[in-house]
């Protein structure tokens, strides 16, 4: 799979980012997940509209032998600042790290986002998937999804 904006939040990410950022609601957060893509070809992810609908459509969830989901609640992120200069929207999050992964690749992550406290997987609403190939080999993986940020408006 490609990097993409899943349709459902095409025009909604910097809008969902913002919501996590300024707590409202106070149990908006975004969830950084490492997935397997299998099969499931992006014309299929782009049209699912909760992570439950991806997961249905073929993709696994890594959630074992190092790997799990990251939460980032408001603490975790920058305050949004348009680009004037470029004429853009650039939103970042931290890189995150999974320790002694041991097996499992990983093809993807997926940056979901949900209003409720400890959300199911239809609760999540899938934002952007990011390429990101990795073979563990029991030591530490660290993603940095983009150094200029894991999505851009202009």
């Amino acid at each position: 799979m490609a990097d993409i904006v899943f349709n459902i939040a095409k025009g909604r990410v910097a809008e969902l980012y913002n919501r996590v950022k300024t707590a409202d609601p106070s149990a908006a957060r975004l969830y950084v997940i490492p997935i397997s893509a299998g099969a499931v070809s992006d014309a299929t992810a782009l049209d699912v509209d909760t992570f439950a609908d991806l997961v249905t459509a073929g993709v696994t969830e890594r959630t074992a032998n190092g790997w799990n989901r990251k939460t980032l609640a408001a603490a975790d992120l920058a305050s949004m600042a348009p680009d004037d200069t470029n004429n853009r929207m650039d939103i970042d999050i931290p890189d995150q790290t999974w320790t002694a992964v041991s097996t499992d690749a990983v093809t993807d992550l997926v940056i979901c986002y949900s209003a409720t406290a400890s959300p199911t997987n239809a609760q999540l609403v899938p934002l952007t998937l990011h390429d990101f190939a990795v073979t563990p080999s029991g030591g530490d993986v660290t993603a940095q999804i983009a150094a200029a940020g894991f999505y851009r408006a202009s």
